[in-house]
């Protein structure tokens, strides 16, 4: 314990060093920045940008806006004098609501990419004498404002002002002239970027407005803003690291920034309740106007405004389809799989009556509409981005008293080709001979975008991911060439269901159904969001029909959601998998295509002449991580639930825990496969032009993973509670334990034992993990709740200690029974090791010992990420 007060002590001595270094270099800055104005700024002789006399009356229209005024009509008359810009405000359209959209439309690079979003929100101009404030709106608490308690909700969310501005003139008709250039080359926090870029202020000197254009619905603003980043003194970083914490680096960044103010429709769109059991993105409100009883909560789903040009008719084309723009910056090649990924929906929008909903255009170049912007919230656009990132993105901006999205805007990141062209060489390479060979051919690669691009527009359709769906087919029906020409290997292009790597050679599965494609959930899901109610005139009076289409599910399996609240305790609801109905079979056939894979592993990546083995490296780790993925995908068998969302009226309940044979069964596959010596991926001819060391710590992380997974304090407290509330019938945690430990040390049992150098790693594995039980820190109450409520690794309870101690005990008899029996000096070395190793974990000296476990912490944490394309690799 000494020990560990001294290590604490310097520790936070460190601590109290870097935060006063740092506090008093922000102390010197601020002095140096009272002492030093900004150039521009007032005190230093000058105005900033834009600024105009900041007190007075209004001055005669003539005088401000005078001759030599540059005047764009829209939604606003906006005036350029020279570097200074003006809006005309209409008196009409003061007080009326319009949504902000910032994006970064260019970027330093390393520091973001041109295209990101930045946020949007609501905002009104509100004139009080001479003066216009910028109000920001939230609709985060709401009532009808016909009833008494709308006065308690104003008085609870009264509208933050952005900014003031002093009226410069009285314009004809009664608008309202401003000087806006403030808005745009100071910095304000609300539509800064400083932030994002953790930089440390914004450089008026070097910050300026380029354009502003009007049109009849919405104003653009086009702005080079210069932020800065100071180091901290001695170049120290928060805690004493050596590294940069995020964001861009000491020094500068220029970015141009988008700014689009566009005018809401003037009677939202009726919106539509959300319901759990069907897979919508939302926005929510605290309704305190509904007769409930209490603060009530109401969810509506986000989609695009369709409505029918004849609303009797059970098919029609839409009054205004949803379009998206295809950036011209995206290469020649990929241009009609992007078209086809997003007109693919069209299908889906039939089963809602609508025909041709969505269509794709290519983006007018500069000379065909120098007008036209990218980042226009008029447009939706599929953007191509410039970037090593091997991702996507789809995004969307929606209003939020309904609902309706009014643009989206997709990124596609240029590396993302390399992911795709990774996970389809190792999950289906054996079944499409184009595969075998990299790189791609350009119409296969081709067909991944399509199916990228498809995937992102179901996002900006409204749609969540749905990871309930590639359990809703059985083994044999992804395994069946009619079935999935018909429906797809997945139910929907919105799960995490890459290429059918269950599907056999033998199978001969049409290589264009390997990809997933619009299934029967996206027609379904689409018709429940989309489709029009007649009759209907308030989102109450729809309820009635849609709950009866989302009790479809009851007889449909593959129209059912995600359930909420499962926590990550449902094997049916996995990333990353084909057939996880039954993921024992479905990773069983998964293997046999991944040693099929090793096989062709150093033919497919060294066809290029000169070249280094870059590709062989890159391929054979993601190789080993797909393994581990399919591995955790039977592991979650354990301690899971079969679950179902089910609402008042339906029969059942919504948890139910899987059969403990079948639990069994997946521990016993486990100890057979994934616990195994990894025999079919070692290949020297590959291996030793890799690395001259590192392949048992490859196969020990890749192992690592699922022993750590399997041995989950969560997944060990969720058979805690099965065995207390459904007793004999229920797999007993302590059992599972004894049948992993058990089978990690099964050949201590042999008449001769001998331990090869895996499973060695393995066994240490098992060790540091029990260290981590038992003598972890102990957990609280609302600490295991918490763990629970976020689904990660808790930290070990008491019951677990008892189980592991037990198990240590047990070990050390087989180990001292299997010491005589040793067939090598290694394999007694190593048990002679474990028993010193296990007598430190039950009896720790100079304080506890200390264990290893984050393999599985960083493997949840890519489980858990938002991105859409996360990639998955063991590193040696």
């Amino acid at each position: 314990m000494e020990i560990i007060r001294r290590i604490l002590k310097v520790r936070f001595a460190a601590i109290r060093f870097v935060s006063g270094a740092a506090l008093l270099f922000s102390l010197a800055m601020a002095v140096s920045a009272q002492d030093t104005p900004p150039a521009g700024d007032p005190a230093a002789g000058g105005q900033r940008p834009g600024m105009g006399a900041p007190t007075g009356e209004p001055q005669p229209y003539e005088r401000v806006i005078t001759k030599d005024a540059k005047s764009k009509k829209g939604i606003f008359t906006v005036h350029q004098i020279r570097d200074r810009y003006f809006y005309e405000i209409p008196k009409d359209l003061l007080n009326k609501e319009l949504l902000w959209v910032a994006q970064i439309k260019k970027a330093t690079v390393g520091v973001d990419f041109g295209g990101s979003p930045l946020g949007n929100r609501v905002v009104r101009w509100e004139r009080i004498d001479n003066k216009v404030h910028l109000r920001a709106i939230s609709y985060r608490i709401t009532s009808d404002p016909t009833k008494p308690v709308a006065e308690a909700v104003r008085n609870s969310n009264n509208d933050t002002i952005i900014m003031t501005f002093p009226v410069a003139a009285n314009g004809p008709d009664g608008s309202t002239v401003i000087d806006v250039g403030r808005l745009f080359t100071t910095d304000v926090a609300e539509l800064s970027a400083k932030q994002r870029l953790s930089a440390t202020a914004l450089d008026t000197s070097r910050s300026y407005i380029e354009r502003i254009s009007a049109f009849p619905e919405n104003i653009n603003v086009v702005a080079t803003h210069t932020f800065t980043r100071t180091a901290p003194p001695g170049g120290a970083t928060p805690f004493g690291g050596g590294q940069q914490t995020g964001g861009m680096a000491p020094g500068s960044a220029t970015l141009q920034m988008h700014y689009s103010m566009v005018k809401l429709p003037d009677t939202p769109m009726m919106p539509r309740f959300l319901d759990r059991r069907v897979g919508y993105f939302s926005v929510s409100t605290t309704d305190f106007g509904r007769d409930v009883q209490k603060a009530d909560t109401v969810s509506y789903i986000t989609r695009w405004r369709l409505e029918k040009k004849d609303p009797n008719a059970e098919m029609s084309e839409p009054v205004k389809p949803i379009v998206y723009h295809i950036d011209s910056a995206t290469p020649t090649k990929l241009i009609p799989y992007v078209k086809k990924g997003i007109e693919k929906w069209q299908k889906a929008f039939e089963a809602a009556g609508f025909r041709n909903a969505i269509i794709s255009k290519m983006a007018p170049t500069p000379q065909e509409d120098p007008e036209f912007s990218a980042e226009d919230a008029r447009y939706s656009v599929v953007r191509w981005i410039a970037s090593g990132t091997e991702n996507a993105r789809g995004p969307h901006v929606h209003d939020p008293r309904s609902g309706e999205i009014i643009e989206s805007d997709i990124e596609m990141y240029h590396n993302i080709m390399n992911l795709l062209r990774a996970w389809y060489f190792i999950q289906v390479g054996p079944l499409d001979p184009r595969a075998q060979k990299l790189p791609l051919p350009d119409d296969l690669m081709g067909d991944l975008v399509e199916y990228v691009v498809a995937h992102e527009v179901g996002h900006t359709l409204g749609f969540q991911h749905n990871m309930k769906s590639s359990s809703t087919y059985t083994v044999d029906q992804v395994r069946d060439r009619n079935w999935v020409k018909k429906m797809g290997h997945v139910a929907t292009l919105m799960d995490y269901s890459r290429y059918n790597y269950v599907a056999q050679p033998e199978d001969n599965i049409d290589v264009a159904d390997l990809i997933p494609g619009i299934g029967p959930y996206d027609e379904w899901a689409t018709m429940w969001g989309y489709k029009p109610i007649p009759g209907a005139k308030t989102p109450d009076e729809e309820k009635p029909v849609l709950d009866s289409w989302a009790r479809q599910q009851d007889t449909t399996p593959w129209f059912r959601f995600s359930t909420i609240g499962s926590m990550g305790s449902d094997p049916g609801e996995l990333t990353e998998a084909v057939g996880d109905a039954d993921a024992v079979r479905a990773t069983t056939l998964g293997l046999k295509n991944l040693e099929r894979v090793s096989k062709m592993l150093f033919s497919a990546t060294t066809t290029e002449k000169g070249a280094p083995y870059d590709d062989l490296n890159l391929m054979y780790g993601r190789m080993l991580g797909q393994w581990s993925l399919e591995m955790n995908h039977v592991v979650a068998i354990v301690g899971g639930f079969d679950t179902r969302q089910k609402h008042v009226g339906q029969d059942g309940v919504s948890f139910v825990p899987v059969p403990k044979a079948r639990q069994q069964e997946a521990v016993k596959f486990l100890l057979g496969n994934a616990f195994a010596s990894p025999t079919w991926a070692v290949d020297k001819e590959i291996l030793r032009r890799l690395e001259p060391v590192g392949t048992l710590n490859r196969f020990r992380n890749a192992q690592n993973n699922v022993l750590s997974n399997l041995l989950s304090s969560t997944r060990f407290a969720r058979l805690i509670e099965s065995q207390t509330l459904d007793g004999s019938s229920a797999y007993a945690a302590s059992d599972m334990v004894s049948d992993v430990r058990s089978g990690v040390f099964s050949e201590l049992g042999a008449t001769k034992v001998s331990v090869d150098a895996y499973r060695r790693n393995l066994h240490r594995s098992f060790l540091d993990i029990a260290n981590t039980k038992i003598n972890g820190a102990p957990v609280s109450a609302q600490q295991t709740a918490l763990a629970a409520l976020m689904g990660t690794p808790m930290v070990s309870s008491g019951d677990e200690r008892a189980v592991y101690r037990t198990e240590l005990r047990r070990l050390t008899a087989a180990i001292r029974a299997a010491l005589p029996k040793a067939a090598d000096k290694m394999t007694r070395a190593h048990l002679e090791g474990m028993l010193d190793q296990i007598g430190t974990i039950l009896n720790p000296e100079g304080g506890r010992a200390s264990g290893t476990g984050t393999a599985f912490n960083e493997f949840q944490q890519l489980l858990h990420s938002d991105s859409c394309w996360v990639d998955y690799v063991v590193h040696p």
